[in-house]
């Protein structure tokens, strides 16, 4: 869950990357028509709506059996801003720089990952067990800290305890290993965008099969094998990809900033919303769940975010709204990282509906006090590193330039 460094807004995410001002064409369709700063901000306010889904179902919190949905969501976001950043790159560049984009997103999401790791080692006699754990500390914290984890859950059914939710930062690096080199073989060889919109459709709808007929019924409630599988996982991230690829044209950024933008957002949210509703906790028993209902609501995920930047509706307003994009923005990467740990250690004292309340606010207490301690002060780092390499260029080109 999905962040890299901002191109114009300062939005950042769970394993993704910040909200963009607008998709420049790649294929000589014309400059993007930039979205007002509401419609970035609502993006960050749909993290926050993904990753309380997600904390509250790690709760068990009635009517929030779901709590793939709010994966979903992430998973979405996060192949379309990596994809759309890609895409501006090629369209200013004329290419990709893959290891900057590796290095950037290295430096975003592994400082405090590592924090995590160490925290959870330092309290693992505490925590270690937290749902189970196939592993000792060291082989756990490897698996998190190699991105590796979703390939243990799936092909091995092992779990690593507190760090078990790692597996879907696994599933994102993984993604991105592949992904930006194949987008930027692709356009070398002058792939229309209408050739990758086919074959990422392609590998949605086989993944989604792929995934039905894997399914194997899970022993004693347990969730699927096949969830935590990288075919299932590419899903959502293709499909947030497919979403840049067609905003990237001029013709359907035109078509979605009129009525399609307005029903694709309010289509979409009442999709995404209804289904969370919906949802019991015997989604894990059907493989229809897994073939036919998550890659759906991907798809409608990727109608909502193609109407939140397009269009401004009473959705992008509420999403937008300052606490609630700053902390999807800001809060939510350390929330996905920093809640299950909070869980683990005091959940056995929270006790009924009082319990759950008070435990979801020390679970943000605590993601707010990480986000600052650890991720803003490297972020900070970075920003004078960045600005060091600027002035050293800037010298060297007119040191250049005077013995011309």
């Amino acid at each position: 869950m999905t962040r890299t460094a901002a191109p114009v807004t300062t939005a950042t995410t769970t394993g993704t990357a910040p909200a963009p001002a607008g998709v420049a064409a790649a294929t000589g369709h014309g400059p993007a028509r930039t979205p007002r700063a509401g419609r970035a901000l609502a993006l960050d306010g749909l993290r926050t709506v993904a990753i309380v889904a997600v904390i509250l179902y790690h709760l068990h919190v009635p009517q929030f059996e779901g709590g793939w949905i709010g994966v979903t969501v992430f998973f979405v976001l996060s192949g379309y801003l990596i994809s759309t950043l890609l895409l501006r790159e090629r369209d200013k560049t004329g290419t990709i720089r893959l290891g900057s984009f590796w290095w950037k997103r290295l430096l975003r999401l592994y400082p405090a990952l590592v924090a995590l790791v160490v925290a959870g080692l330092l309290l693992w006699n505490w925590v270690g067990d937290y749902k189970g754990a196939s592993f000792s500390a060291g082989e756990a914290a490897f698996i998190a800290l190699t991105y590796t984890g979703n390939l243990y859950r799936s092909f091995w059914d092992t779990t690593q305890g507190v760090f078990a939710h790692t597996w879907s930062l696994s599933m994102e690096e993984q993604f991105y290993l592949v992904w930006p080199p194949v987008l930027l073989l692709l356009l070398s060889l002058g792939r229309r965008r209408r050739a990758l919109v086919a074959g990422l459709s392609v590998v949605v709808v086989a993944a989604s099969a792929a995934s039905w007929l894997s399914y194997r019924t899970p022993s004693g409630g347990s969730t699927p094998d096949v969830y935590f599988s990288p075919v299932l996982g590419v899903v959502p991230l293709a499909t947030g990809c497919l979403l840049a690829l067609l905003l990237d044209d001029e013709r359907v950024r035109s078509f979605a900033a009129g009525i399609a933008g307005h029903v694709g957002t309010w289509v979409g949210a009442a999709v995404v919303v209804g289904v969370q509703f919906w949802i019991t906790d015997d989604w894990t028993e059907h493989a229809w769940t897994f073939g036919l209902l998550m890659p759906a609501t991907g798809l409608f995920t990727a109608v909502l975010i193609g109407g939140l930047v397009s269009v401004r509706t009473p959705v992008s307003a509420a999403l937008s709204w300052a606490p609630v994009a700053w902390f999807g923005r800001r809060v939510s990467y350390s929330a996905y990282l920093w809640h299950p740990l909070v869980i683990a250690l005091l959940g056995t004292f929270a006790i009924g509906w009082l319990g759950n309340v008070w435990l979801f606010a020390v679970a943000v207490v605590v993601s707010i006090g990480a986000a600052y301690a650890v991720e803003v002060p490297v972020e900070k780092l970075r920003n004078r590193a960045r600005e060091a390499h600027r002035l050293v260029a800037e010298d060297r080109a007119a040191r250049s330039a005077a013995t011309g």
